[in-house]
């Protein structure tokens, strides 16, 4: 028996606020969450711009910040977003069967704040002379053992399971950009092979230390337009140049529908389909013609028994770099034909930056979002149009559209891509889970 999966909570800490409907309100208003970095020196940097989660810390959810303190912010924000999540679902841990609840996160590398060092060495990152193997070294010099070990990415899966008594799956998934795409779909699937009830599922990352910066620089994917601010992430826009560096957490409950029902729990919404894929085409680099990615979003549509004129809406990828927001464009061509153009499709990153590993998370939570409310946010900073991106970007305002079901997409480094379809719940519904139809 194949077990249908709903979502019945959420919590996430985000530059635009750490409770839902506060998060909800600013996208719909088209509001920007990128600033000047504060988190650390960044004046010797070529970037110093970032989307920063501001004024939050986890006594808000009743932790002691002395007890996480060797810990890096994506914990704090895991845990944060895992307890609002519990928080909204209605759920106590004492009245769930431990072995039977599980946690599945995207959890990415991050590292230890090593400001004074990195602060050092910004001037020859600043004038191409940037050495890294000497900057690693000089770091492994002067890096905390346990702050190091802290950092590592399944840290914040076990730290949630064990705030919470959860023995059941415990897993983190490491696929770039995908990551957490990729563990909310797995949770699901966990679920729906009967195999656990509820599974708390999502991801949290930041990146937003000069380590972190450091790299995205040398990678030549962050926008360098600091003197735009808010303005600086522009998917899909002529001028877009990078993208923004974001952070954040998003977790979401997934519960068996019979464990749903059971307890009475309002319902938010169904994961209907998920789908992975890969490139196997480069190291580094996503296939010209984004094969992974056509594929992906078939195949999640295949899982979920739906056609292709059955999405509403698609929450794009979008990370405004030249070369994504082309190939994303494409591969939704590829894989809706003709049907493409009439579907909106915005990116989210525009107004909160790029939370990496946690993207997918954050987004699969907006695109719940838009079947829940009938509203999509815009695409804020699309002002020139590309020839090569010439899809509905919803550009700037929020537009009002009955939404039965969305599609979230994620690209990762190397090839990764992960789709997740979401729907308005129909107790109606014939489905009994996912699976190629007969």
């Amino acid at each position: 028996m194949s077990h249908r999966v709903v979502i019945t909570g959420a919590g996430c800490i985000t530059p635009l606020g750490s409770e839902v409907d506060e998060v909800w309100h600013n996208l719909k208003e088209g509001r920007s969450g990128i600033g000047p970095i504060s988190i650390f020196d960044a004046r010797g940097f070529p970037v110093r711009i970032a989307a920063e989660v501001h004024d939050w810390d986890v006594s808000e959810v009743g932790e002691d910040p002395a007890d996480w303190k060797s810990h890096p912010r994506q914990t704090h924000f895991a845990v944060g977003a895992a307890v609002k999540a519990m928080q909204s679902a209605g759920l106590a841990p004492d009245r769930l069967d431990p072995l039977r609840f599980g946690v599945y996160l995207g959890c990415g590398e991050t590292f230890p704040e090593l400001a004074e060092l990195a602060e050092a060495m910004a001037p020859a990152l600043r004038d191409g002379k940037f050495d890294a193997r000497e900057f690693v070294s000089r770091a492994l010099a002067v890096m905390d053992p346990d702050s190091a070990a802290n950092c590592e990415p399944h840290v914040p899966a076990q730290c949630v399971a064990a705030l919470f008594n959860a023995q059941g799956p415990n897993v983190n998934c490491i696929a770039g950009c995908a990551s957490s795409s990729q563990a909310i779909g797995n949770a699901a699937e966990i679920i729906r092979r009967g195999e656990a009830d509820v599974m708390l599922a999502g991801g949290a990352h930041s990146l937003i230390n000069p380590l972190g910066v450091t790299g995205l620089c040398q990678l030549g994917v962050l926008s360098r337009a600091n003197e735009r601010n808010g303005k600086a992430m522009r998917p899909f826009d002529g001028e877009r140049d990078g993208f923004v560096i974001g952070e954040g957490g998003a977790i979401v409950v997934l519960e068996s529908l019979d464990h749903a029902r059971a307890r009475h729990a309002e319902i938010w919404g169904e994961l209907e389909g998920y789908a992975s894929a890969h490139e196997a085409f480069h190291l580094t680099d996503t296939h010209p013609e984004g094969r992974g990615l056509a594929q992906c979003m078939r195949h999640a549509l295949r899982d979920a028994r739906l056609n292709l004129d059955d999405v509403d809406y698609v929450n794009a990828h979008g990370t405004s770099t030249r070369l994504n927001d082309r190939i994303e464009t494409l591969a939704l061509k590829n894989a809706f034909g003709a049907g493409a153009y009439a579907i909106p499709v915005s990116s989210t990153k525009s107004m909160m930056g790029h939370f990496t590993t946690a993207s997918g998370a954050i987004e699969l939570l907006v695109a719940l979002m838009v079947v829940r409310t009938g509203v999509i946010p815009p695409t804020i900073n699309y002002e020139i149009a590309d020839p090569e991106c010439d899809l509905d970007y919803v550009p700037n305002t929020a537009r009002r559209r009955k939404c039965r079901r969305a599609l979230s997409n994620s690209l990762g480094f190397g090839g990764q891509n992960a789709a997740l379809v979401v729907s308005r719940f129909d107790e109606r519904s014939a489905s009994v889970g996912w699976g190629p139809a007969a």
